[in-house]
């Protein structure tokens, strides 16, 4: 079990059942999955952009990655049906929370001129969105072996029922949000 995962059963359970005046835990809010996208429109040329991010990612995620393929063509942007233009992940339970760990504690740290995550990237459901610019904010990653710096989607999906209760889930976790009350 993960150091995470550890913390929430423990800590964080508790913390947020009574917080939210439930009764029963299995009510409580919790993190079912989190996905990993990330497009490659510049891989139509080269196939060799779109082995490097599968590997980037393998690597970030712990798992391989899913090749996402074009079910239309495209003809302004250069683009056929069938074409492989992105790659995906989708981690649960132990790579999930240990991925979560290195997010929140070592890659969101690492970022450029970070002011905090906005605090209103919720969906309306209770699950989480937020973008990357760089994937070399991650420790896996060898900067001298990176030819590009590509971004990366990062969508967090919870069981909350809306948006109030997963902040506090993901509060709970040390997301830092740039204000806290108010978004």
């Amino acid at each position: 079990m993960s150091r995470l995962q550890k913390q929430y059963k423990k800590e964080i359970l508790p913390a947020l059942q009574k917080e939210l005046g439930q009764k029963n835990p299995m009510a409580v809010p919790k993190i079912e999955k989190i996905t990993i996208n990330m497009g490659l429109g510049s891989a139509l040329g080269d196939k060799k952009i779109l082995q490097s991010a599968l590997e980037e990612m393998s690597l970030i995620s712990g798992q391989k990655p899913m090749t996402c393929i074009a079910r239309k063509s495209v003809a302004s942007f250069k683009l056929r049906e069938g074409n492989a233009i992105g790659c995906k992940v989708t981690l649960r339970k132990e790579k999930m929370y240990e991925f979560l760990d290195r997010l929140v504690n070592i890659a969101i740290p690492r970022i450029r001129d970070f002011r905090g995550l906005n605090g209103k990237s919720f969906d309306g459901r209770g699950n989480y969105n937020m973008g990357l610019t760089e994937q070399i904010v991650f420790p896996e990653i060898d900067f001298e072996k990176v030819t590009r710096v590509r971004g990366m989607d990062i969508a967090i999906t919870t069981s909350a029922q809306n948006n109030e209760d997963a902040k506090k889930l993901l509060a709970m976790f040390n997301f830092p949000f740039k204000d806290k009350e108010n978004g």
